[in-house]
């Protein structure tokens, strides 16, 4: 794989790092700033909504940019926004920072996106995804433990500080890793954006959207509520939720590398065989919650399942939006948001009736059910065109 897409993949980490580890920041910031906890988790929110509502809205703003400088551009922007976040005492502002560094994460994140796309063959998007997702499992295993860690140890602000400074090191690498690339030429012959937002009417791009938008929702109603389950229904201490975490990154970063290998050639594979498995495993984690090792084990094989049927399904909406070179990383990434912002709240429904902690696990099962529901019937469809260049 080239190495641009290595330096990508440590912009993402940042990236993912950043927008993880406030949940376990919440409670100190809401101390520091004097607001209440609840008050605080709308940061989580404001965060997420912007990544769905900037990604086709900042790539279509930057269809026509350098895409180097595009990248680059992003990526100071949301390390900005994190020193400002580390120095204010006010809340409004530090709302207001959230919202700018969604901006620019969504915006470069679908960037990336396209680009990874570009720096490899036409069949080898998903090993590309792969590397470039890694960043975020990567942040999931290290970066939101260690920011955590540090906020715990620090501050809240010194995890902020971290953020921005593990931009610096990714932004001199894009700097100079993308410099070769003909971004003039590209641009002369992309196609106009009514050209590119007319790729939305096409039912297979739908159809991935919204299947990946289903199983990205089920990773996170259970990725978000497994505190409660592993101190509560495990009886485990609270120092095993960081542990518990961790294998969940462990998974995903399994599953991502797993599929990278596959999902270009064999989509159909990974649907057909990774999809009644995760099925399967949302509600036997439910009920054998209450035993630590079967949990820690069902923990890392669900991580590794999701992202290996997430990231199929993401790599499938590049390829069904390959008409799109400019705005295919944005379709992308707003299908991968609204699952994450949409899971948890479906999710936090479940835990006021009798399933409790448990009731997110369950609500999993049910979305992965959905999403296969409509797959099956439409997997040879889905699977078709597996190189970018048959699709039309």
């Amino acid at each position: 794989m080239p190495f641009p897409l290595y330096l990508l993949a440590m912009a993402v980490f940042a990236m993912g790092t950043s927008e993880f580890m406030l949940a376990g920041l919440l409670p100190d910031i809401a101390s520091d700033l004097d607001v209440t906890v609840g008050t605080a988790g709308i940061l989580t929110s404001a965060f997420a909504v912007g990544m769905i509502v900037g990604a086709p809205l900042v790539a279509a703003l930057a269809r026509t940019w350098p895409r180097r400088s595009t990248l680059l551009g992003f990526i100071l922007t949301f390390a900005t926004a994190h020193a400002l976040g580390a120095v204010t005492t006010s809340f409004s502002v530090l709302f207001a920072t959230r919202v700018v560094a969604a901006l620019a994460n969504a915006g470069f994140l679908a960037v990336a996106l396209t680009a990874a796309g570009t720096l490899v063959p036409p069949d080898k998007k998903g090993r590309a995804l792969a590397v470039l997702l890694s960043g975020t499992t990567v942040a999931t295993i290290a970066g939101v433990p260690g920011g955590s860690l540090l906020g715990t140890w620090l501050g809240w602000r010194a995890a902020f500080w971290a953020v921005a400074a593990l931009c610096l090191p990714a932004a001199a690498g894009i700097l100079k890793g993308i410099a070769a690339e003909r971004v003039k030429d590209e641009a002369a012959h992309r196609p106009a954006l009514r050209a590119e937002l007319a790729q939305l009417a096409k039912p297979r791009l739908v159809l991935v959207m919204l299947l990946g938008a289903l199983v990205n929702s089920a990773t996170f109603a259970s990725f978000t509520f497994l505190a409660p389950v592993v101190t509560g229904t495990a009886g485990l201490s609270e120092w095993w939720v960081p542990v518990v975490l961790v294998l969940f990154g462990a998974g995903s970063f399994v599953g991502v590398t797993i599929a990278g290998r596959v999902s270009d050639q064999r989509p159909a594979l990974v649907i057909a065989v990774g999809g009644p498995l995760l099925l399967i495993g949302w509600p036997a984690l439910a009920m054998l919650a209450d035993e630590p090792v079967p949990l820690l084990t069902l923990v890392f094989v669900q991580g590794a399942l999701s992202f290996a049927l997430g990231s199929t399904l993401i790599t499938r909406v590049l390829y069904e939006a390959a008409g799109a070179p400019a705005m295919a990383g944005s379709y992308a990434t707003a299908a991968l948001n609204v699952g994450a912002a949409v899971g948890p709240l479906i999710a936090a429904t479940t835990l006021s009736t009798e399933a409790g902690v448990l009731g997110p696990l369950w609500a999993s099962g049910l979305l992965v059910a959905v999403a296969l529901l409509i797959a099956f019937p439409l997997l040879t469809a889905i699977a078709a065109g597996r190189g970018a260049e048959v699709l039309r």
